[in-house]
């Protein structure tokens, strides 16, 4: 809220007036007034500032001041349930959020709007433009605001699903990629609900959206930085509209409700390329729907800004620098292996050397570098994909991933004749992957020949820089991590969440990776076809940082917070342990 100095200064030309206001309309004292007129006729400044200053009262109080000066109507409360959500439609959510806005009485000739700030002249005017009425401005706090938009936006939404079914039949046609916002105002309200959910989901970073249907109802759940939100519920008649509108978009078989259907929609958002991958599944409710959302970007991070550091990030660079081998980035899905592989493909990316990747689908477009999308409908697997490639005569190699035998050989055969490859795979850690490739049917001699290095990574969210706070660790944290004590040059901070944060507490994530390299040891455990715990150990003793001595790294540098530590790296590695 932007309180304009010459506002400040009128209500200053009345001290009197100003006091018994303030005296009257918030907590402040006889005695702190008395204070600040006293520091004002010492050192000249406006009083309103000295108050602001001494935290006698807070900036919406000056707000209050002038309303009561200048007959503005102030709120104690915003009454939600006597709003007619339609008085809404004209602006978006973003807009009234982002202004502190919101409409909530209507008439045939004028509009009262509610505001934090009544003298943002600049919404006032918009207003005037939307709604072509005379305009009333009431005022409540930023808070009341905030949480009335939320509860009237949502009561609009309800409306707004309300009507999908009556009206989702006539609506079937869409033919190839749509471009979310410039859909008409008048198309069917199961079109316009469908791309609301999957704007929102882009503009939240969303990974993945989970439409689940029940006995009564549809759950619908965003995840967000590895962790699912739940974002709102439906009445479960709306479910059929809004899945045959979905594989419309996948170009679907509709009427086919009793097997899984897998499928993609590609749409363009604000002009962004956005890649959805659809899969269907029926349940005993209906059919549960789960889109994977992947903005296509020219931009690749690199492995420092990924959160690679220290000897790991050492380690990586050198081996980015080989000609030959093999190089396997392990994780499950979601967890950024695709991401860590094109950090690695950029540093190798020079005019002398011919990079060629297969992938599924390419989520990254990169100069320089020949991409090959598979497609399982016309026959061109990872496997077929590679023999091709390698045809080609490149210098280096990217398999999206090693899901069989031949795929896993051919790649180790690619390594031994002069090319570096890179793959991803699906294990826990590094030290599982030989074992895991072994599983597969390849040959260990072939393995401990090829294999240069084995990179195990997991996304953990990063602590929200604005409202971390700084804790200490309890003797059960202590024990959970397995550490004695926390090192002097440690600060452990909590999450405690803010409106930057959406009140999570966290902001964006980080790579915490430990990277097994193929030392002569680790060679003849592998040919000894000994199980991963041995490999483990035997990579420990020569320096290797687990996933866990990483993630307390991470800790003891304020990035993370033992929870998230706990929840997405510790836990998992017990259980493996139990297992």
């Amino acid at each position: 809220m932007n309180l304009k100095h010459e506002h400040i200064q009128s209500v200053e030309s009345n001290k009197k007036k100003i006091g018994e206001l303030l005296l009257q309309f918030t907590s402040l004292t006889e005695e702190q007034l008395n204070e600040a007129l006293s520091i004002q006729k010492e050192e000249h400044k406006l009083l309103g500032d000295i108050l602001l200053t001494k935290n006698y009262i807070h900036p919406h109080d000056i707000i209050k001041v002038l309303c009561h000066q200048v007959n503005i109507p102030y709120l104690q409360e915003i009454k939600v349930d006597e709003i007619d959500p339609n008085i809404v439609t004209g602006i978006s959510i973003n807009y009234a959020k982002q202004h502190e806005i919101l409409p909530i009485l209507e008439s045939e000739s004028s509009i009262t709007i509610a505001m934090s700030d009544p003298f943002d002249f600049n919404a006032v005017n918009d207003l005037n433009g939307i709604y072509k009425k005379k305009i009333h401005i009431a005022v409540a706090t930023p808070l009341k605001i905030q949480d009335a938009i939320n509860k009237v936006y949502e009561k609009a939404n309800q409306n707004l699903v309300n009507s999908i079914e009556d009206e989702f039949e006539e609506n079937l046609d869409l033919d190839g990629p749509i471009d979310i916002l410039d859909a008409s105002a008048d198309e069917a309200p199961v079109i316009r609900f469908v791309n609301s959910i999957i704007f929102r989901a882009v503009k939240e970073r969303a990974s993945d959206i989970h439409i689940e249907p029940f006995e009564k109802e549809v759950v619908y759940r965003f995840r967000i930085n590895r962790v699912m939100k739940e974002i709102l519920r439906q009445p479960k008649k709306t479910h059929a509209a809004v899945s045959s509108r979905i594989k419309v978009m996948a170009k679907l078989d509709i009427a086919e409700k009793r097997l899984p259907q897998d499928g993609r929609i590609k749409i363009k958002i604000a002009g962004k390329d956005i890649d959805i991958r659809l899969s269907t599944v029926p349940v005993q409710n209906g059919e549960r729907i789960v889109m994977r959302v992947l903005e296509k970007t020219n931009t690749v991070l690199d492995l420092e800004k990924l959160g690679f550091h220290g000897e790991t990030l050492q380690r990586l660079k050198e081996l980015s620098t080989k000609k030959h081998g093999v190089l396997y980035v392990t994780g499950p899905t979601g967890h950024g292996k695709t991401t860590t592989l094109f950090a690695i493909l950029d540093r190798m990316n020079t005019p002398d050397r011919m990079i060629i990747t297969v992938e599924d689908p390419v989520e990254y477009e990169i100069g320089g570098i020949s991409q090959i999308q598979v497609n399982s409908k016309i026959e061109l697997s990872f496997a077929i994909a590679l023999r091709a490639i390698l045809r080609q005569n490149p210098d280096v190699v990217m398999v999206g991933e090693t899901r069989d035998q031949e795929t896993a050989e051919m790649a180790i055969q690619a390594s031994l004749t002069g090319h570096f490859v890179l793959s991803t795979l699906h294990t826990n850690d590094a030290s599982s992957a030989p074992t895991r490739l072994i599983d597969m049917g390849v040959q260990p001699f072939l393995i401990s020949s090829s294999l240069v290095g084995v990179l195990a990574q997991r996304l953990v969210r990063t602590l929200c820089p604005h409202c971390k706070e700084q804790t200490t660790l309890s003797p059960y944290e202590l024990e959970m991590l397995d550490i004695e004590s926390v090192p002097s040059y440690a600060t452990i901070y909590k999450p405690k969440g803010c409106d930057k944060c959406s009140q999570t507490g966290y902001d964006t994530m980080t790579v915490v990776s430990e990277l097994l390299l193929i030392t002569d040891k680790i060679r003849s455990l592998i040919l000894a076809k000994v199980d991963a715990a041995q490999i483990k150990k035997a990579a420990i003793d020569e320096g290797m940082h687990t996933l866990s001595m990483d993630a307390i790294q991470k800790i003891y540098s304020g990035i993370t917070s033992v929870e998230e530590v706990l929840r997405a790296i510790i836990s998992e590695a017990d259980e493996e342990e139990e297992n």
